[in-house]
């Protein structure tokens, strides 16, 4: 097998929903790195959409006839070994949302909003892995963190950067990884949120990558889900009943996302680029949107 760096140094930039809450897409891998290893990446992230699911229905434009909204997303990501079976990961986005005709917000009554949104630190850890006569390994983990709203932004609102909830996570995975570097990865999360002016819904998360990688290059696709336990539906009478834009905390949001991701390392096994390209492909009261990314990878023994 070739020896090749870490795929782990690949950054997971997470995507979110200006209109919705945090699309709860856990940012782990089975990957994991040595005692004292460090990973820190950076990425820009654009995404756009002018469709949207009012429930189950995709209508040809958003919620308030506001036209189409456009999130550029800055983010931090930092990944630590612990020790060999154990790492923790740190993740914070900077957003700034807009409408691109102008429209203002019926809640925030401004067509850009722009802050810090949530604090994420996650602690990973490997159950079992166990490799067999044909050099294929089988890894099995789990993950626990929180996610913490810190940037003081307005939860309520079309443009809204989150929810606003405290999000308790746990989250199950296990890896096949073949002696050809082909790997597979299926992923289960449950979300616990809570936030004291909103009954945001908890969530459960799935998600399935395929994956290759040597020492060129680490490339995987993806598809995740979200399944919300709770909340109505934009345009219900619940909704309305609510507060309409004022209540969009409480909707139930649902997606079925699909992510390609790519890796180049491009200096002594320590600094390399990261892309992706992210599409919504189905949902409820969530946006139909497409995103891409770029990024800065550097890591440290």
């Amino acid at each position: 097998m070739i020896n090749v760096i870490n795929p782990k140094k690949m950054i997971w930039v997470l995507c979110f929903t200006s209109i919705s809450s945090l699309s709860a897409q856990t940012i782990i891998n089975g990957f994991f790195p040595k005692q004292n290893e460090l990973t820190v990446a950076t990425s820009f992230s654009y995404k756009s959409f002018d469709n949207f699911y009012r429930g189950e229905t995709l209508a040809k434009n958003n919620p308030m006839n506001m036209g189409e909204i456009s999130s550029s997303i800055v983010s931090i990501y930092g990944e630590y070994g612990v020790l060999d079976w154990l790492s923790t990961t740190v993740n914070i986005p900077y957003i700034s949302t807009r409408n691109e005709e102008g429209v203002l917000d019926p809640v925030l009554d401004t067509d850009q909003v722009e802050g810090v949104q949530d604090l994420s630190v996650l602690f990973k850890a490997k159950i079992i892995e166990k490799q067999f006569d044909n050099a294929s390994k089988v890894s099995i983990g789990g993950a626990t963190g929180v996610t913490l709203p810190i940037g003081g932004y307005e939860e309520a609102g079309i443009l809204s950067l989150g929810n606003g909830a405290t999000a308790f996570e746990g989250c199950g995975f296990i890896q096949l990884a073949t002696p050809s570097n082909i790997f597979v990865e299926l992923q289960a999360a449950y979300s616990l949120r809570d936030n004291s002016d909103f009954e945001v819904p908890n969530a459960t998360m799935y998600s399935a990558k395929l994956g290759y990688y040597n020492k060129w290059f680490y490339a995987h696709a993806k598809i995740g889900i979200q399944n919300s336990l709770g909340g109505f539906d934009i345009g219900s009478q619940e909704f309305v009943a609510a507060g309409g834009p004022n209540a969009l905390p409480e909707t139930e949001v649902d997606y079925t996302n699909l992510y390609l991701d790519l890796y180049i390392p491009v200096y002594k096994n320590n600094f390399g680029v990261s892309s992706g390209y992210s599409v919504n492909m189905e949902g409820r009261n969530y946006d139909r949107a497409s995103t891409v990314s770029i990024g800065l990878v550097y890591k440290a023994n």
